[in-house]
């Protein structure tokens, strides 16, 4: 490259993905020899930044961290897209696996998944789960935990996930199934009581945490994920020098650390693996959006 790479959030800063973003841009600049500047362009579940990248010069200095919102569900949750995310993307490579955390307020008289089943069957309705909005995988983390437990829980959607924690933090709202990085600070800080991770296997940083699978939803298993996306048509060599300097950079030790920190798994992986993974993961939330009833015009 001979000049700036911008790698576009689109979702606001502080956000998770952002946070992901700006610590790959960090460790990129010297692997590739240019300043790698990291922009939010938050709107439309995404979809904004997301447009803005497929309509962008197709020369590799454009890039975008896409999330299971961007390119797994936002083409089953909205009526119409003006771009394709599997046409019109090139993925370059998945950067990041990321747990959801079911929090609720410590105030809660439920402690485990089996007793906020029975909380909920018993106050059917009363039981409000928070999202950073409609269609995102914070939302759907519910919508498959309702269908799953056959539960009647109210969903309040948010325009992010910040304010939708600091109204679960204040009371507001009862839980969350949200990305580990956005509330593990308030769980260890006691803040918000931990209930389970919404992964078939515990997570690492909170081995004492029991997944909701095990705690009695057999089967249950949703996962956030973020990875390093560009124009379909950016050439094949400049494509395999941003995968190779991205999955080298996702491969060092203080990367992983700094991710493990934040609550996230780096997943280094290659174009046409993270390609196919992503279409599974298309083909996997179109159904949940649907029984959601959630669309957007």
């Amino acid at each position: 490259p001979s000049r700036i790479i911008r790698i576009i959030v689109p979702f606001g800063a502080g956000s998770t993905p952002d946070s992901a973003a700006r610590l790959l841009a960090d460790k990129l600049e010297p692997r590739l020899g240019q300043k790698v500047i990291v922009e939010n362009k938050p709107g439309a579940s995404g979809n904004l930044g997301t447009d803005a990248v497929a309509k962008a010069e197709p020369d590799g200095y454009t890039l975008m961290m896409g999330t299971v919102g961007t390119h797994g569900i936002n083409e089953a949750l909205y009526s119409k897209l003006p771009f394709s995310p599997l046409g019109d993307f090139q993925p370059i490579s998945r950067v990041a696996m990321v747990p959801n955390l079911l929090v609720t307020h410590p105030s809660r008289p439920y402690k485990t998944v089996k007793e906020l089943i029975e909380f909920a069957k018993a106050n059917p309705g009363k039981v409000n789960f928070a999202s950073s909005g409609s269609g995102t995988s914070i939302h759907l983390s519910g919508e498959l935990f309702k269908a799953m437990t056959k539960v009647d829980m109210t969903h309040v959607p948010y325009k992010g996930s910040a304010p939708a924690v600091a109204d679960l933090l204040g009371g507001q709202t009862d839980i969350m199934f949200d990305n580990m990085p956005s509330v593990m600070q308030h769980v260890k800080g006691g803040k918000l009581r931990a209930i389970a991770v919404t992964t078939d296997k515990r997570y690492p940083g909170l081995p004492d945490v029991p997944t909701i699978a095990e705690s009695g939803v057999p089967g249950y298993n949703a996962t956030s994920w973020f990875g390093l996306f560009t124009n379909r048509k950016v050439p094949a060599d400049v494509l395999a020098k941003l995968s190779a300097a991205t999955m080298k950079v996702l491969a060092k030790p203080e990367v992983v650390q700094q991710m493990a920190e934040q609550g996230a798994i780096a997943h280094p992986e290659k174009p046409a693996e993270f390609e196919a993974f992503v279409k599974a993961e298309t083909a996997k939330w179109g159904p949940v959006v649907k029984q959601s009833g959630a669309r957007v015009d």
